[in-house]
């Protein structure tokens, strides 16, 4: 069994033209903190990612061993994410973009 039951990926690019890019890094910052705050560090490990090629879906972030891509628009849906996803293993089928 892999050590961590699950990568999650956040897009943190940050195009210094001002076009469209994900700048996911305090949000990621956020689900670091949380994911340690749940003690779940050891199950979960929370990933910065260069930009994923998906611009006009983001801010996104990946899941993975399941590749499930999500969107989000603040904190609370990624509260939602880790409570569902990684706490219940439950997709959560509003946030979620095809893959």
């Amino acid at each position: 069994m892999p050590h961590y039951r699950y990568h999650v990926f956040f897009c943190t690019h940050d195009r210094e033209d001002g076009s469209q890019s994900c700048r996911g890094q305090a949000v990621r910052d956020y689900a670091k903190q949380r994911i340690k705050s749940l003690k779940l560090e050891n199950e979960c490990r929370i990933n910065s990612a260069g930009c994923m090629g998906r611009c006009a879906e983001g801010p996104l972030l990946v899941i993975y061993p399941q590749g499930i891509w999500y969107t989000y628009v603040d904190e609370q849906d990624i509260d939602e994410i880790i409570d569902e996803h990684v706490c219940k293993h439950h997709t959560v089928e509003r946030l979620r973009i095809p893959g």
